[in-house]
């Protein structure tokens, strides 16, 4: 899928009409205002070698994603899960997509375009990940046009810049508000510490004919600063692909049109109470699959995105450490271009999206047996424009809207077993006008080894630009009074320790969706986003995760998940089981590591009513690291079965389903100095 919708054509231009200015523009002044001395680096303190911790302290390694504060896994209010920087490595996972497939309830679905996560059976074709919030160090990165959150190739940040990945399922919305509805991922990057020099990476993929390379410093400068800074970049030819386009009477190879350019710069820099973050990402996908319905087999058709989001931080404690005071002003920047051909005609479309705010929270553990948090957070989406140019008109839709929250939250230890988590988020939007999100949770440590968690949640997303205002009075009507989609989801875990080394976990949950928006045809040949049908889901996850002394571990999940539509039919993409397991152990007498996963997917529905059949997928890395000082060496094959497999299209592809890639491999290498 591209990123614009079919139905815009060809129209005569209309005035444009004039933007709301930024409330907060001034941001843009600030930015670089982070004092950076030059001197040399200190060393930072001996990193902590992951793969030889037990599983009790990768159970201990905190989260900051569930709370915006830091908590251990256990005493969240959730059935987190964290991916460390080691696993990255050890698995040798090249996107934010893949790493997050290796979890429960997680699917993903790849068009030759865009990468889509879907969680807990819900991966509509056509959703943009705008049902998911992503965030990096706790800055919403969700673009404010589609909602988009960009999790393949097109994710902003080096995925070997990624220092964790939390991962929350269900819904955050008493937190975070929009777009939280099925979990929150959380990408925490590393700081100059952790890098503690120079790193040069370079990596050939077959299949695609890739090349990829990265150079990052960082370190602790004489003064305190702490700094980062990175480049990146992935070239790649595509394959060449045969493709029936359906309706469109056309098959054939499109040769040469699966190309892919990618650059990333990525800095940081803090001292103190103070952090600032700065990430750029720019990426053009040629156009293999005529997206929306475009003329087949055309060359030169791709899509293009620019992304920026940059925040300054500040967090300190006072009173004595019990109160936490942190504040942050954050701005993102997303452009998307698009150059498709309709009826022979080439068809220039774009999005702009503007966004800025502030945020302030307050943290305090004044009162015995209480963490109480109060928070207050206001964005203005100064730009939410779309429009599309053909060869001899067009037509472009402004757009400009505000959002604002207010949240608390208390952590109420009852008794030395037994806590409560309560909170809720007041949020006002331009759009859908006011949203309330409680959250309500129990913990029980019912032994030492035995944890307990009563769950109930309520999150919602408001249309956005693409659903409320797009439409050329040709084919497709603006809707402005969209409903927002609401979502209440009830959860039961139990976490049992069977030793310090054996962990398994069972998440039982129910969640019901009112008012989901979707496209709806209208009497006249008319297309409007409407609010449809409810939506009903039930799910079990189970999960055990293994360490031995030696280095080795191993863990797995088997989710079985059923969402349907109230009125019955089965929901499309969704498969009903899933199934992971990862593996990771030295090779003796080697000085390799060995990373191995292995998963099941279930059938899919497809848009024509068809199931696309299930399938097994595993994958291999092989991590050498030891072989020579500071030299990394790692190969990766993908695929490693040549397996056959498919998943679905959207109804804006002449495509029903899209035929996945075979056996590939990644050679990289990295050296740290």
């Amino acid at each position: 899928m591209s990123r614009f919708p079919k139905h815009l054509s060809a129209l005569p231009r209309p005035n444009h009409a004039p933007r709301t200015s930024g409330r907060l523009r001034a941001l843009s002044f600030l930015l670089p205002a982070l004092p950076l001395l030059a001197g040399p680096v200190q060393a930072s303190p001996l990193d902590l070698d992951i793969t030889q911790m037990s599983l009790e302290q990768l159970m201990e390694i905190s989260v900051t994603g569930a709370s915006k504060y830091e908590q251990k896994q256990s005493e969240v209010a959730a059935a987190v899960s964290v991916i460390t920087r080691d696993e990255i490595r050890t698995y040798g996972w090249r996107t934010l997509a893949e790493a997050l497939a290796s979890l429960p309830g997680v699917h993903t679905t790849y068009d030759r375009q865009y990468s889509y996560v879907g969680a807990r059976g819900f991966g509509l074709p056509g959703d943009f990940n705008s049902r998911l919030l992503l965030t990096v160090d706790g800055n919403r990165a969700n673009e404010v046009v589609y909602g988009t959150a960009l999790m393949g190739r097109e994710f902003l940040v080096d995925l070997d810049l990624v220092e964790r990945i939390e991962y929350i399922p269900g819904p955050g919305g008493a937190v975070y508000g929009q777009n939280a509805l099925f979990g929150v991922v959380n990408v925490v990057t590393r700081t100059g510490a952790d890098v503690n020099g120079g790193e040069v990476a370079l990596a050939h993929s077959t299949l695609d004919s890739g090349n990829e390379g990265r150079a990052t410093w960082g370190g602790v400068l004489d003064n305190g600063v702490d700094v980062l800074l990175s480049a990146s970049a992935y070239e790649a030819e595509g394959r060449d692909l045969y493709f029936d386009y359906g309706s469109s009477g056309v098959a054939g190879v499109a040769s040469g049109m699966d190309g892919e350019r990618d650059k990333q710069f990525f800095g940081r820099a803090g001292r103190g109470p103070w952090s600032f973050d700065f990430s750029y990402g720019e990426r053009r996908k040629d156009d293999p699959i005529a997206a929306y319905k475009s003329d087949p087999l055309v060359p030169g058709q791709y899509a293009e995105d620019r992304h920026l989001l940059t925040q300054l931080q500040y967090q300190d404690r006072f009173a004595g450490g019990t109160l936490q005071v942190s504040g942050r002003l954050f701005l993102g920047r997303e452009r998307f271009r698009g150059l498709f051909h309709r009826s022979g005609d080439a068809h220039r479309y774009a999005f702009s999206s503007d966004w800025q705010g502030m945020e302030v929270r307050l943290v305090s553990t004044a009162r015995a047996d209480h963490k109480t948090m109060f928070g207050f957070e206001y964005q203005d989406n100064a730009r939410q424009d779309q429009s599309v140019v053909g060869a001899a008109a067009g037509v472009m839709i402004p757009g400009a809207g505000w959002r604002a929250g207010v949240y608390a939250q208390d952590e109420w230890t009852l008794t030395e077993t037994l806590s409560a988590t309560l909170g809720v988020r007041a949020d006002r939007s331009d759009v859908s006008g006011s949203a309330l999100s409680p959250r309500l949770a129990l913990v029980w440590q019912m032994t030492p080894d035995t944890t307990l968690k009563a769950m109930y949640g309520r999150a919602f997303r408001a249309p956005n630009a693409l659903e409320s205002n797009l439409g050329d009075g040709v084919t497709q009507l603006p809707n402005p009074n969209l409903d927002a989609e609401r979502i209440d989801t009830l959860e039961l875990l139990a976490e049992q320790r069977v030793t310090p080394s054996l962990r398994l976990r069972a998440t039982a949950y129910r969640w019901t969706m009112q008012g989901l928006v979707t496209l709806a045809g209208l009497p006249g040949g008319f297309t409007q986003y409407q609010n449809g049908a409810d939506i009903e889901a039930r799910g079990v996850e189970l999960s055990a995760d293994k360490t031995w002394d030696w280095g080795g571990r191993i863990r797995g999940s088997l989710s079985r998940q059923d969402a349907c539509y109230a009125d019955g039919p089965v929901l499309l993409n969704s498969p009903r089981l899933l199934g992971k397991l990862n593996v990771s152990s030295p090779v003796p007498q080697t000085g390799l590591r060995l990373g191995y996963e292995l998963q099941y997917s279930a059938d899919r529905r497809a848009v024509d009513g068809t199931d696309v059949p299930g399938y097994w997928l595993s994958n291999l890395n092989l991590v050498a690291d030891k072989w020579a000082r500071g030299l990394e060496l790692s190969l990766g094959l993908y695929n490693l079965l040549d397996r056959d497999y498919a998943q679905p299209g959207s109804a804006f592809n002449w495509q029903n389903v899209f035929e996945q890639d075979g056996r590939s491999a990644r050679l990289k290498a990295v050296y740290r100095f």
